[in-house]
């Protein structure tokens, strides 16, 4: 079963996922802490949704 991220999109269960460690500073982690909450995301939910528009911008781009 497919679970829905916070845009909608079908997500793979966890198990399809692969975890990682991810080193922050601490300015930066609440920063982040703070703009997921505002847009209703789990940390990991809103860093994942960040990485995802980050790679489509990539890619949109020539030679991306």
């Amino acid at each position: 079963m497919t679970e829905q991220d916070t845009s909608g999109r079908a997500t793979p269960p966890d198990k399809e996922r692969k975890p990682f460690l991810l080193r922050l500073p601490p300015e930066l982690m609440e920063d982040l802490r703070s703009w997921a909450a505002h847009d209703l995301r789990s940390l990991n939910g809103h860093i994942e949704f960040l990485l995802r528009e980050a790679v489509k911008k990539r890619k949109g781009k020539p030679g991306g």
